[in-house]
């Protein structure tokens, strides 16, 4: 629901911007889409029905002509690479990762690469160059291979540092609780968090707050919030929810 008093710091947050002639950018990055689902069926109405343009980070190495196919149509949806297989490589102790210092350099771009090649072939016109490391992370070393790549920018979590190696269209607030229940997360928690990283936007930075989907993992708790999130900012002048392609410029 909409109408509950826990929106209310969002809408005066907007309300903020709409009066100091400012608009603040949303952009919807859903990660692991592999193939046709009734869960992904319900993120492309949800957003296609608040003219929300969605971009897919898609699994190379476990997606196939299905997926292409029922994308084939949807103009408001984008296509990034998922890493390769979303296979963990590192050790018992470590943090989950793929794109990792714990196989040789050649081996990753190697497959980076063709999962790059795969997926322009698969949705030439949903493609969208931008690298989504599996858990967000990636060894710093390979960076400075993308461009080679064919690859235009990085999408991981969190703030952009300033003067990286290559330009960062990055997710900020996760509706998921990956730690407790693994389905969404508390609407007060999560409207807290968008007020936050627009207060911070305000303030100067013109990074676009990236909203962060797990479409196959999504409960009651995460539909209800997406949809309420999508009514509350779709109405607002001070909201524009924006296609990736566009924030990353020419």
């Amino acid at each position: 629901m909409t109408d509950g008093i826990a929106w209310d710091p969002l809408r005066r947050e907007l309300d903020r911007w709409q009066a100091a002639g400012r608009v603040a950018r949303f952009w919807l990055r859903d990660d692991d889409a592999v193939e046709p689902t009734q869960a992904l069926e319900t993120l492309m109405t949800l957003a296609d029905q608040s003219e929300v343009p969605l971009t897919l980070a898609v699994i190379p190495g476990l997606t196939g002509e299905a997926l292409a196919a029922r994308l084939a149509e949807e103009a408001a949806v984008a296509v990034a690479v998922h890493g390769w297989s979303h296979t963990n490589h590192a050790g018992p102790e470590a943090k989950k990762q793929e794109l990792g210092g714990d196989r040789p350099a050649d081996v990753v771009l190697g497959e980076l690469g063709e999962g790059f090649r795969l997926l322009e072939r698969l949705h030439p016109a949903r493609f969208l160059p931008v690298l989504v490391p599996p858990w967000n992370r990636i060894d710093a070393a390979l960076i400075p291979a993308l461009p080679a790549l064919g690859f235009a920018a990085l999408s991981v979590y969190g703030r952009a540092k300033q003067d990286g190696p290559m330009p960062l269209l990055n997710a900020h607030v996760d509706i998921i609780d990956w730690h407790g229940t693994r389905g969404g997360r508390s609407e007060a928690d999560l409207v807290a968090e968008l007020v936050a990283e627009l207060r911070h936007r305000f303030a100067g930075s013109d990074e676009p707050v990236g909203v962060l989907t797990h479409h196959l993992v999504h409960d009651a708790a995460a539909w209800d919030f997406l949809s309420a999130l999508f009514a509350v900012t779709g109405r607002h002048p001070g909201v524009r929810w924006s296609p990736a392609s566009e924030l990353l410029g020419p």
